[in-house]
């Protein structure tokens, strides 16, 4: 039986999903991007990236196996209406919920409240807490990778996107849970974590 491979989408293309774009089409990994505009607005600036990513309308990138949700936290809402079932879907929440007031997320980490949208869907932490020219630029650093910390309530699901920050040559630090490891590398109100985490890199050979 042959292997089936994983597809991957982008949802949102602004600074963080065009970063995003760039981690793909320097591996030269195969991934859909869409937006609120139609494909034919950004087309052009996709292929600029690299010859892998390619603009698609909204629908088709929801079918991709994996989405990166690459839009402005509180957009998630809106997108989540977009398809009818979100079930076995992994989902991978780059958003950060910066300027939010915590009271009103109910004192929860900002992706408990995006899983809460999209049900069914498996959701996993990842890629959020690098600003847009760290995710864009070559994880090599030194000799060393520059991490991606992942944190899920789904350990399962956070297995694929693992595997996928090691293809784009990052190095994945597992945080557990959303609400406790996670919570680290999330936006609470005005604070953003990567001020903190956006400079670790993994030495192999330490």
């Amino acid at each position: 039986m042959e292997e089936h491979t994983m597809s991957y989408a982008i949802i949102g293309f602004g600074a963080v999903g065009q970063a995003l774009a760039r981690m793909f089409a320097r591996k030269g990994l195969a991934v859909a991007v869409a937006g609120r505009r139609p494909p034919e607005a950004f087309a052009s600036e996709a292929r600029a990236i690299g010859s892998t990513v390619t603009a698609v309308p909204l629908g088709e990138a929801l079918q991709a196996d994996m989405i990166l949700l690459a839009i402005p936290f509180g957009q998630h809402q809106e997108l989540a209406r977009a398809a009818s079932r979100w079930d076995g879907k992994i989902l991978v929440d780059v958003t950060n919920a910066f300027g939010v007031p915590v009271e009103d997320l109910g004192g929860r980490p900002s992706s408990t409240v995006v899983a809460d949208a999209f049900q069914g869907a498996r959701l996993v932490k990842a890629f959020n807490h690098l600003a847009a020219a760290k995710l864009a630029a070559d994880p090599d650093v030194n000799g060393g990778r520059r991490v991606i910390f992942v944190s899920s309530d789904d350990d399962a699901a956070a297995e694929p996107v693992n595997a996928l920050a090691e293809q784009l040559g990052f190095a994945p630090v597992w945080l557990g849970k959303l609400a406790e490891g996670g919570a680290l590398v999330q936006a609470r109100g005005k604070t953003w974590a990567p001020l903190i985490f956006q400079d670790f890199v993994k030495f192999d050979h330490v």
